[in-house]
């Protein structure tokens, strides 16, 4: 007896193709949101609850002991890898998730990381962003966050630069994120972002969401990276009704 042959599915269409993989490239970001802020909150809540209880049982035990030179500079030796310690977890924490997005905004958290990289990198950063809070969904501003990351890190590895100018404009239908250097400017490439794995991942999480990032020539001199994000993305919305590329 025969067994009746299976009818072949269609072949996918390269523009089916390029929009599955689209999807699942933003369920994969999603999912990895999820993962790095659940991290995070766990550095928080437990090891970081440990360390800051461990200090204090430590000062407390200072208090009780003999005041003895080596005691004492062995407890202070102590306290510091303590501190130390905490610092680090702390440092962790805001690599894993940046927790100003949330309580703050992200007008904030980007105000900040300019502020923290000219210090750090001894480069002129400006920032200008609008007087309110940005009027846009959570997954927005994960990625403005992480094309300014990724922009500063261009920066500091490639650029040379000694100026930095990041501006954003918030408008009615869309928000637009530029940053530019007057660095070495860009290799002749045909993709400027061949081999910056870190900016086609967010250029991908910005097509996600209906949007674009572009990276080109500044006016003068340098580098100029523009990300712009609809608020009306034009992606579909997930199943579980998220918005895409948010984390919950």
């Amino acid at each position: 007896m025969s067994v009746p042959a299976h009818p072949t599915p269609p072949a996918a269409t390269p523009a089916q193709r390029a929009a599955d993989l689209s999807e699942l490239l933003g369920h994969v970001h999603n999912s990895w949101d999820d993962e790095r802020r659940s991290l995070s909150r766990q550095l928080h809540d437990s090891l970081g609850s440990s360390l800051t209880a461990l200090t204090m049982h430590l000062g407390l035990l200072t208090q009780k002991m003999p005041a003895e030179p080596a005691l004492l500079e062995r407890t202070a030796h102590m306290k510091q890898l303590l501190l130390n310690i905490i610092d680090t977890n702390r440092q962790m924490q805001l690599r894993l998730w940046n927790d100003k997005l949330e309580f703050l905004g992200v007008r904030v958290a980007l105000a900040e990381l300019v502020a923290q990289f000219g210090q750090q990198q001894q480069v002129a950063a400006r920032c200008s962003l609008p007087d309110e809070e940005f009027d846009c969904g959570r997954g927005h501003g994960v990625v403005l966050l992480r094309a300014l990351e990724e922009a500063l890190n261009n920066v500091i590895a490639h650029a040379s630069a000694s100026e930095v100018e990041v501006v954003v404009d918030d408008n009615e239908d869309a928000v637009m994120l530029t940053v530019r250097d007057n660095g070495v400017g860009l290799p002749e490439a045909a993709d400027p972002t061949d081999g910056k794995f870190g900016l086609r991942l967010v250029r991908e999480r910005a097509l996600y969401l209906g949007g674009s990032l572009t990276l080109g020539a500044a006016p003068q001199r340098g580098t100029m990276l523009t990300v712009i994000l609809p608020k009306t993305p034009a992606a579909t919305t997930p199943p579980n009704g998220a918005e895409p590329g948010s984390a919950p």
